[in-house]
């Protein structure tokens, strides 16, 4: 939500980190407390992840595009703005939804089989 802002570009390392290392300490915790599901916990905190993320962009929507919001296309071109602007947010906040489950389920995915691979067995 950074580069909503234009306080953070994309393809930077300050980028990379805030995209990475949040999901790599949501991993770190459920290894650390050796929580019992950790794909289940993961793919419910990707899921809140993803709730934050769709309220972030549509708070920063204005910010964001300014005077030069995004407009449809082809047959959907004439459409009055408004109907476009609540078709567009509508899909920009199933992305988010859709981008947090996965990142939940990738993340859980990874913790689970980590706590797998370094889970001790009894003597």
């Amino acid at each position: 939500m950074l580069h909503d802002l234009g306080l953070v570009q994309e393809r930077t390392v300050v980028n990379a980190v805030l995209v990475f290392v949040p999901p790599l300490i949501w991993i770190g915790v459920v290894l650390v407390f050796r929580v019992r599901a950790p794909f289940l916990t993961l793919l419910v905190v990707g899921a809140f992840y993803g709730v934050f993320l769709a309220l972030g962009h549509q708070l920063l929507w204005d910010i964001a595009w300014g005077d030069s919001p995004p407009r449809l296309g082809g047959n959907l071109a004439g459409l009055d703005t408004t109907a476009q602007s609540l078709i567009l947010r509508f899909f920009a906040v199933v992305s988010s939804l859709f981008t947090g489950v996965i990142v939940g389920a990738i993340t859980g995915l990874l913790a689970w089989g980590l706590g797998k691979a370094t889970r001790r067995t009894p003597a």
